[in-house]
């Protein structure tokens, strides 16, 4: 008895979706994306704020890109991911389609349905991409795992009532709590 071949997704395959679908190409398979909660769009907006405030005060060159925002991890057309945030300091890596090679900072913020997801493949692979640094944003469990790839390997997990330092702005930081008033 022989096993039916699972399909594998191309990047062709990801652009030709109806533009009201929202899914990633990771490893040749499609994921699904579930609409974003209240809570999460309310941190999502305030975050990137944030960021975006901060890097204009300071006159650089990053810029930041809220979902939906396709980034080609690899830059060889293989895995496309929508951060919920993603902030790009090379402009070069910016085309009409979106960011093709690793984001410096990616932040996602958790969604029940997306825990595995975030947790453990996304992990995986932005390390491997050469994300600098990888914020997960826990509202359910109220707490913000960070992970700075270029310094160390382990994370650094923050209550929403204690501020999260920039590792990429080192003069900002964050108390996610005070983002939910």
């Amino acid at each position: 008895m022989s096993l039916t071949p699972k399909k594998i997704y191309t990047s062709d395959d990801y652009w030709k979706l109806p533009e009201d679908v929202r899914a990633e190409l990771i490893n040749g398979q499609l994921y699904n994306m579930a609409p974003p909660s209240r809570i999460h769009q309310k941190l999502l907006v305030e975050l990137c704020t944030i960021i975006n405030n901060h890097i204009k005060s300071k006159r650089g060159i990053c810029q930041v890109y809220p979902a939906p925002f396709a980034v080609n991890l690899d830059a060889n057309n293989k895995d496309w991911v929508e951060p919920d945030i993603s902030v790009i300091c090379e402009p070069n890596k910016l085309t009409d389609k979106g960011c093709c090679g690793a984001p410096d900072l990616i932040i996602e913020i958790l969604s029940p349905s997306s825990r595995k997801m975030d947790y453990i493949i996304k992990n995986a692979l932005y390390s491997e991409a050469g994300v600098r640094e990888y914020w997960i944003i826990d509202p359910q469990k109220e707490t913000s795992l960070v992970y700075c790839f270029n310094e160390d390997a382990a994370p650094t997990m923050y209550p929403f009532r204690t501020p999260i330092p920039f590792g990429l702005f080192p003069d900002l930081s964050v108390t996610i709590s005070n983002l939910l008033e």
